[in-house]
């Protein structure tokens, strides 16, 4: 009953099934494709049950967290959807630039196996790990056996492929999924052993077929897909229904299994090398470099999602060279964060951040990261951070010494077992598991020490309590006080209905109800930055604050209307100057919520930024936030 309601209220969220697209999903996250993203409720991202929302790739991701399967079976039942199919497929979405759509893509044909085929990588590691330490013989019925169910996915990824892009592409899945079984028929896979040997070629009414073996293969079966089901929009308007659901597959077959061979394999074939090569020149000029690169800027690729850009390419290159480079540079990302989730864990006295911790702590040892990022280290910005470093450091050593896996799966613990060659382990494995330990601890450390100086300012401040006396008079403290810029009703950043600033990604602060349609200077100081919007204003202040003022939650939107500037950039101001005037009727009724978050950007230079005072109303220039230095 509990995923049925959440998934009611996402599916609200979205804006109803009659605007969705489609829908799939991943480790953790619902990836929607909407027909119009403004019908979204942006109230979906204070639901407790969602641990974010991220829009990307022209995706809207609701990130559930690892009871995401289950919420997504609900979310079919409630919304009367099929798994992965459009809810209108004769709708069209929101137009998306090439790159949205090329995410879109990867993404919606790889993630409903990407479970099946982690479970597989993570069973070859084992696999090698076993033989390098004599347990397991290669020629033993025991290992054959367990080679088999490790192995058989990634043999015969084309039919898996081209039943997901069939479904992806909006054609007949099973047509797709026999033009793939015909890449890997044995009729085919004996001529292609044959022509090694010397043979003469086959032939296809004369033209000759370039034979190529396409198991494990990626991009040749995506590319007959989708030209299958672009012939079954060509076909099936003009057909009679009587005579379509054999006749459409009846052509399709005919045509795409011999082009497939004769033309889409051969390019296709071609294309992943050059990838592959292309990759390999890259990673070559530094491999030292290409692993501070990927292992610190991974965890921002899992953020907003773009991180299955690069699936394909690790894959392709494990089915043309039989290994990849990249997977174990990702392990250090991930490890990093785990070790910043530790030392989040073993410094907060917060029992609600501490029980957060410890259970995305759990999860990120299987490379499921965003529980953690999302709920521990990002709103605490620097664990984020140190994770990162120490994801780049550890990155930069396996790099340095060329580590490889020889098998694909997610990035977590058990991918040091997929770096073991047939041959044993060497130094690649020894480096793979140095990087992997260094990006650990260096998150753990560095978080344990320097991640959370609120915590150091909390103690502090309950010191100062506890002797009576009030913090900003304690000399246990230096303080600064930053007025209000505007009149009305305070209230928590954490409440402000937008998840980008009551996260903290943005820097501490509070919102405030305006009471008034105007905002002035808080500080003395000058404009660092002023949105020709009108809806936004960055001060700089003579003592060093960098404050944030942003009128109402997407109000940007307005392009300006209901906005006057008094004020241009880098202009000197004082406390009291008039800075913008907005008319809060007219924004009202435009359906803009008002809330306005004031936010000090440089949160990181100060121990902590707390209200100045308990009480719910504040007038212009009376004290507004402490900020402990």
């Amino acid at each position: 009953m509990k995923y049925q309601q959440l998934a009611r209220q996402i599916l609200t969220g979205v804006g109803g099934r009659e605007n969705i697209q489609s829908v799939v999903h991943c480790a953790t996250r619902l990836r929607f494709r909407l027909k119009d993203s403004r019908k979204t409720d942006s109230g979906l991202k204070q639901n407790p049950d969602v641990i974010t929302i991220v829009e990307s790739g022209g995706q809207y991701q609701v990130v559930i967290g690892n009871h995401v399967g289950e919420v997504y079976q609900a979310l079919l039942s409630e919304g009367g959807l099929s798994d992965g199919d459009n809810a209108d497929g004769d709708s069209p979405a929101e137009k998306q630039t090439l790159f949205a759509r090329f995410i879109d893509i990867v993404s919606g044909i790889f993630t409903p196996f990407i479970g099946v085929m982690a479970a597989s990588g993570i069973l070859k590691g084992l696999l090698a790990l076993a033989m390098a330490l004599g347990v397991l013989n290669e020629q033993s019925g025991s290992y054959k056996t367990l080679f088999v169910a490790s192995d058989a996915l990634f043999y015969f990824l084309p039919v898996v492929l081209g039943y997901c892009a069939g479904k992806k592409f909006g054609g007949n899945p099973f047509v797709c999924m026999t033009i793939g079984a015909a890449l890997m028929h044995p009729v085919m896979l004996e001529a292609f052993s044959k022509e090694q040997a010397g043979q003469a070629p086959m032939h296809f009414f004369g033209v000759p077929i370039i034979l190529i073996n396409y198991a494990s293969s990626v991009i040749p079966i995506i590319l007959a897909a989708w030209v299958s089901c672009l012939i079954e929009r060509l076909l099936n308007p003009r057909l009679p229904g009587a005579i379509r659901n054999f006749t459409t597959p009846l052509v399709c077959l005919a045509i795409v299994v011999p082009l497939s061979f004769l033309l889409i394999g051969p390019v296709a074939t071609w294309l992943s090398h050059l990838l592959a090569n292309g990759y390999l020149w890259v990673y070559g000029l530094s491999p030292l470099a290409a692993g501070l690169f990927v292992g610190g800027f991974w965890q921002v690729f899992v953020i907003f999602g773009l991180h299955w850009g690069l699936v394909p390419l690790m894959i392709n290159n494990l089915s043309i060279y039989g290994q990849d480079s990249m997977l174990p540079l990702l392990l250090a990302a991930v490890l990093g964060q785990t070790g910043a989730t530790l030392g989040v864990l073993l410094r907060t006295r917060d029992q609600k951040l501490k029980g957060i911790a410890a259970s995305a702590f759990s999860t990120c040892w299987f490379g499921i990261t965003e529980p953690a990022v999302y709920g521990v280290t990002l709103p605490a910005r620097r664990p984020f951070i140190f994770g990162c470093i120490g994801g780049a450091l550890g990155a930069a050593i396996i790099g340095f010494w060329q580590a490889k896996v020889y098998s694909f799966g997610l990035a977590n613990i058990f991918t040091l077992f997929q770096t073991v060659p047939n041959s044993g382990i060497d130094a690649t494995v020894i480096a793979a598991f140095t990087g992997s330990l260094l990006a650990f601890v260096v998150g753990t450390v560095a978080t344990y020490f320097f991640g959370l100086p609120a915590e150091k300012a909390a103690a502090l401040v309950a010191e100062a309590k506890a002797s009576n006396s009030e913090p900003e008079a304690s000399s246990l403290l230096k303080t600064l006080t930053m007025n209000s810029p505007m009149s009305g009703q305070v209230i928590p950043l954490e409440e402000v209905p937008d998840q980008t600033f009551a996260s903290g990604l943005l820097g501490k602060g509070v919102g405030i109800v305006p009471a008034e349609g105007r905002v002035v200077s808080p500080v003395n100081g000058c404009v660092a930055s002023l949105f020709r919007t009108g809806h936004a204003i960055g001060l700089l202040a003579d003592n060093g604050v960098e404050l944030l003022i942003h009128v109402g939650l997407d109000t940007v939107k307005l392009g300006g209307e209901h906005f006057t500037i008094h004020v241009t950039q880098n202009q000197p101001v004082r406390c009291g100057d008039l800075l913008i005037e907005f008319d809060m009727a007219a924004i009202n009724r435009a359906g803009y919520d008002l809330t306005t978050p004031i936010i000090v950007s440089n949160t990181d230079d100060y121990l902590e930024v707390l209200p100045a005072s308990r009480e719910t109303e504040v007038q212009e220039n009376t004290p507004l936030l402490t900020l402990f230095v």
